[in-house]
């Protein structure tokens, strides 16, 4: 250890003459711990709202999802998965349809978003038969139901007064080619019925709020298409890595298509936790920015306590440069010992979250999907959160050293 900073690690140490001298450095410690622990169990609870996030879509969306830079529809949609079925990492691909349509049940109508899926393949890349609140999954052979069989989420369920399996709805959808007759405006739109087989909740708002689930063969029919779909939804085989098989399709299939892992197919969702993550954490910096002038204080404090100290160290040689460093290794002690002590803290207070819950989030619990704060701590966040407490140590670390070179000067005269 260099003698200025023994020097140093000696002065904190000791017992100060002035007890305000020692309470104000037990506050500058205080508040860089409080301030780095805030900015350590931030950071993880907004890794768990993402987990959440991410579990969530595991449920209702398939590992990868193909889609058309340009245009709407992949022309050759069967063909394509086919390719796509055969690689090594892929389980299965499969053609789907998300279209736009009006649903009428009874005297009530709303427009939906008609998802054309092929049943059996829609039961393997996603967990709908645990999503199901009323009646039943999607059959494999919902085809030949007479009307086809289909699953509508609880928004549809809801708007539509639609409560029960069992019912059937009426969907509309405008033909795609040709003109409108204007004396017979119902001659413009395709309609076919399906009957209601169930009703699911994915905890996705995207899919909760309008979607309805029909054999792809129906969806077809009912939008004018034959060979074509929206997206290929594909399922990597167990043990396989979605991201590594995202990006093998993609040079397969080249850069006509978009391939999307979950990440990416959520990706307006993560964007917006990300925002949040790193707005706050940057909120949590300032307020350690703020608790970092307690230390300038505190150093201010102990240069004027040591005045007769300084000028004995002078007497016996020691240049002014090597008597503020000493100063500028106490204020970095400071620093470090208060981003410690916050970084420990944070982390016990993130395993006593995750373990009691014992923050509850506040609103009807019957209507949420998390009761609990979640927490996922990773050692990342504590280079997040460790690198400005560096930063903001050296900054404090320079001025008390200035400052006392300062002091020696004045001294002297």
């Amino acid at each position: 250890m260099r003698l200025e900073a023994g020097i140093a690690w000696r002065y904190l140490r000791k017992k100060k003459s002035h007890g305000a001298v020692s309470a104000i450095a037990v506050v500058s410690v205080v508040g860089v711990a409080v301030a780095t622990a805030a900015l350590v169990c931030v950071l993880s609870v907004f890794n768990g709202f993402r987990d959440i996030l991410v579990s969530q879509s595991d449920r209702i969306l398939p590992d990868i999802e193909v889609t058309p830079v340009k245009g709407k529809v992949i022309a050759d949609a069967d063909s394509l998965a086919a390719v796509i079925g055969e690689m090594d990492d892929v389980e299965l691909a499969s053609p789907a349809i998300a279209e736009q349509a009006l649903a009428i049940y009874g005297q009530r109508e709303m427009p939906v978003i008609v998802r054309g899926v092929d049943p059996q393949a829609f039961r393997r890349y996603t967990e709908a038969d645990s999503l199901i609140v009323a009646g039943n999954t999607l059959p494999w052979d919902a085809i030949d139901y007479d009307p086809p069989a289909s699953l509508i989420s609880v928004g549809v369920a809801s708007r539509l007064q639609c409560l029960h399996s069992g019912e059937s709805l009426f969907l509309f959808a405008p033909r795609r080619e040709g003109r409108i007759n204007l004396a017979n405006p119902a001659a413009s739109f395709y309609t076919d019925s399906v009957w209601v087989t169930g009703i699911f909740e994915s905890l996705q708002s995207d899919y909760d709020a309008t979607s309805l689930y029909v054999p792809i063969e129906v969806a077809r029919g009912l939008l004018d298409y034959d060979s074509q779909a929206s997206l290929i939804a594909v399922k990597a085989r167990a043990g396989a890595d979605p991201e590594h098989v995202a990006d093998e399709i993609s040079r397969r299939i080249g850069d006509a298509y978009r391939v999307s892992d979950r990440l990416r197919q959520q990706e307006v969702s993560f964007r917006m936790v990300q925002i949040e993550k790193w707005v706050t954490a940057l909120l949590l910096l300032f307020i350690l920015i703020i608790a970092s002038f307690n230390i300038i204080s505190t150093m201010t404090m102990f240069v004027l306590e040591k005045r007769r100290q300084m000028l004995t160290f002078r007497a016996l040689g020691m240049r002014s440069g090597a008597i503020g460093a000493v100063f500028g290794w106490q204020s970095l002690y400071i620093t470090l010992m208060g981003a410690a002590g916050g970084a420990l803290l944070g982390m016990a207070l993130c395993e006593l979250q995750s373990r009691y819950g014992l923050l509850r989030m506040a609103g009807d619990e019957a209507a949420m999907v998390v009761h609990v704060y979640p927490v996922h701590f990773m050692w990342g966040d504590l280079l997040v959160a460790g690198v400005p407490v560096l930063v903001i140590g050296g900054v404090t670390a320079w001025i008390a050293s200035a400052f006392a070179r300062s002091r020696i000067v004045e001294t002297r005269q």
